[in-house]
């Protein structure tokens, strides 16, 4: 057989898909002519990608992020209203104490509405109703209206539809029968509670401090109108209104508040909640005492920032077993954490390490939240996801203002540091509340 020229590769082996093959001096080299794929050594796309890939999900996510911003503006913008006006935070705190207890009443119920006759039809309006309560407000304050009406206008607002739960429904209804995926949803959406909690009352801050006191109000009505307007629009995500699916008056469509398992887990809600009131007014005092009241709003981003990192990281998990067997874990994970802020402050007195210990103590929050929503979802009837959502929403803030008011009493009658067994008090009681109510 004769042999090939010096340096040539057999005729055997170039061929359109095999490589070629030289001697180069005394080393053979083969170069590879053959097709290559754009897929070739490409990871296969994350949860958060093949999230948003769903057709839609990336439009009605950014219009709700738009509108659920404000709600971390709203109260901050009103107590520097009415306080630089009026000169009193206690008339500043009765006032937003008042539109908190009306939108524990009201919200419940504009849910309802949304689940029997749509997000758009019910939402839009509700939305516009709110806006010309806090407009309302703004003009009471700005031109010394007499006290009553700083109270009626901020009750106003309480008809703002609750858009972190309408975002969740639109991902249950897309993502249904897909329980890995939903999970990744739920994550995200508790992250992005954090993110909007955590920038809200920044943004607030430095809106009214840098322009003028009214300056907060304004940009949030703008964003809240705004981001209502676009997430409503997206109509080709929306779940279908139980309206049109039944019979708007069936009597058999059980309210959530009697569906099983429930009231136990509202009633951890209102603990949780307590956790993160008296967090919040605790770290205010404590900082405060340490001459640096002005950084308590960055110690308190800290624990958000920590709280949404682990949601993101929580959302990237392939959990196994049933969230009710999980639920426990993290709660009693959460109690262990914080027990560090309590251990920075009164061990060392240092800010800095209470900020460090609120960080770590905040990565518990959100796998907490996330599991505490999966199964509220889980256990609200059908045709009421709203309305179940909204429930624990308002459990949420009633346990925020019973732990402000008793980390306030703490603090005023023995001292900040002893304030932070408020919070691990509230875990360790919605512990309990969580054990005993295991299958």
């Amino acid at each position: 057989m004769p042999q090939p020229p010096y340096g040539q590769a057999p005729e055997a082996t170039r061929t359109s898909m095999s490589p070629l093959l030289t001697v180069t001096g005394d080393t053979l080299v083969a170069v590879d002519f053959g097709p290559r794929t754009r897929s070739e050594g490409r990871r296969p796309p994350g949860p958060y990608r093949r999230l948003f890939a769903h057709r839609g999900a990336r439009a009605f996510t950014i219009g709700n992020l738009i509108a659920r911003l404000p709600m971390g503006m709203f109260s901050v913008s009103a107590v520097v209203m009415i306080a630089g006006s009026r000169g009193s935070y206690a008339l500043a705190g009765a006032v937003t104490a008042t539109g908190l207890a009306a939108t524990a009443l009201v919200a419940p119920w504009t849910a309802r509405l949304v689940d029997r006759y749509g997000q758009a039809r019910v939402a839009v309006p509700a939305t516009l109703f709110a806006a010309l309560g806090s407009l309302a407000l703004l003009l009471c304050v700005r031109y010394d209206a007499p006290t009553w009406t700083l109270f009626a206008a901020y009750a106003a607002t309480a008809s703002t539809p609750n858009t972190g739960g309408m975002s969740r429904a639109r991902w249950a209804h897309l993502l249904k029968g897909d329980a890995e995926s939903l999970h990744t949803a739920n994550s995200f959406e508790q992250a992005a509670d954090e993110l909007c909690f955590m920038l809200g009352p920044v943004l607030a801050a430095f809106l009214c401090g840098t322009f003028f006191p009214e300056a907060g109000t304004l940009v949030g009505v703008v964003l809240l109108v705004t981001g209502v307007l676009a997430f409503a629009a997206q109509r080709s995500t929306e779940p279908p209104p139980r309206g049109c699916t039944a019979d708007a008056n069936d009597t058999n469509v059980k309210s959530p508040l009697r569906a099983p398992g429930m009231p136990s887990l509202l009633t951890v809600c209102l603990a949780m909640g307590a956790v993160f009131g008296s967090t919040e007014v605790v770290t205010l005092a404590f900082a405060d005492a340490q001459g640096h009241r002005t950084a308590a709003g960055a110690v308190l981003a800290l624990q958000a920032a920590g709280s949404c990192a682990a949601g993101l990281w929580f959302g990237r998990l392939r959990l196994s077993g049933p969230p009710e067997y999980r639920y426990p874990w993290c709660i009693a994970a959460m109690t262990t954490l914080l027990t560090l802020p309590l251990l920075a402050a009164s061990l060392t007195g240092s800010l800095l390490l209470l900020s460090a210990a609120l960080l770590i103590a905040g990565m518990a929050t959100a796998p907490t939240m996330i599991t505490n929503m999966s199964l509220v979802q889980q256990r609200t009837p059908d045709g009421r996801l709203n309305e179940g959502m909204t429930l624990a929403v308002t459990a949420l803030l009633g346990g925020i203002a019973c732990g402000s008011a008793v980390g306030g009493w703490m603090v005023e009658h023995l001292s900040p540091t002893a304030g932070y067994g408020v919070p691990v008090t509230a875990a360790a009681a919605a512990l309990v509340i969580a054990l005993a109510a295991m299958p």
